[in-house]
């Protein structure tokens, strides 16, 4: 399988009470929490290499560099995108944004891995599935 740069994928969130830092447990404040904020431009990364990924493999996350700027409120539609900036054999990493209405809410790097799914779960016992 070749991957090459460039590949861009987007993923797109209307923040609800469950988003909130508050509801996340990583804040007080009923607005964007950067955890669920993270998962959006994971999910973004994901979809950019999907078309790309053989049969039998996926991507899984192994770090994640994110500064989360400014806050969006409950009800706010933020878009996050993802762009395949770098192949080193099964490394790949991903420049990251996010926006709303108001503007740049973050900008960061996602790396992820290519793996072959089974022998991935094998490596958790019974506990993966």
């Amino acid at each position: 399988m070749t991957v090459a740069t460039g590949h861009k994928g987007e993923a797109k969130l209307v923040v609800a009470d469950v988003d909130t830092a508050r509801a996340l447990g990583s804040g007080t404040v009923d607005v964007l929490g950067t955890p669920r904020l993270i998962a959006l431009c994971e999910e973004a990364s994901c979809r950019a290499i999907a078309p790309d990924l053989a049969e039998g493999t996926t991507t899984v996350g192994i770090n994640v560099r994110l500064d989360h700027l400014q806050p969006s409120p409950i009800g706010a539609e933020v878009v996050a995108e993802a762009v395949l900036a770098k192949v080193e054999g099964r490394r790949l990493t991903f420049t990251v944004s996010a926006s709303d209405d108001r503007g740049l809410v973050a900008v960061g790097k996602v790396v992820r891995v290519i793996v072959d799914i089974e022998r991935f779960l094998s490596r958790c016992g019974s506990g993966c599935s």
